[in-house]
């Protein structure tokens, strides 16, 4: 069975490569492209309340929508990994390792404080 994130990762290659993008496709741009991305996801859900957007996650539209913000952010997360060479999946599991030892159960359940703000909880 292929890896989804695999597949996307090359037809996004290709892609660019078709395009010529390659040259546009530099870790600063895409860096650049993210935070772009990112903002027109925040400015969907930007004053809206949660009982709002709990409504308009029922709203096929409004869904779509999102779900369109949310894929141009990881499409130009993929490229970037890409074009880094820095495996996201591997990255994503070495981070929750991390977060795990940072942040352990019995010290960080039900809290949204940063982990040196823990009591107990390594630095």
């Amino acid at each position: 069975m292929p890896d989804p994130l695999q597949s996307l990762r090359s037809r996004l290659e290709e892609f660019a490569k078709e395009r010529d993008w390659g040259r546009f496709h530099n870790p600063k741009n895409l860096v650049m492209a993210i935070a772009g991305e990112a903002g027109e996801l925040l400015a969907e859900l930007q004053w809206k309340t949660n009982e709002e957007i709990a409504a308009g996650l029922k709203d096929d539209d409004f869904k779509s929508q999102l779900g369109r913000e949310m894929a141009d952010v990881l499409i130009y997360l993929i490229r970037l990994a890409d074009v880094c060479q820095i495996d996201l999946v591997q990255a994503a599991n070495g981070k929750i390792d991390l977060n795990e030892a940072r942040y352990p159960v019995e010290v960080a359940a039900a809290l949204a404080a940063k982990y040196d703000k823990l009591r107990g909880c390594p630095s």
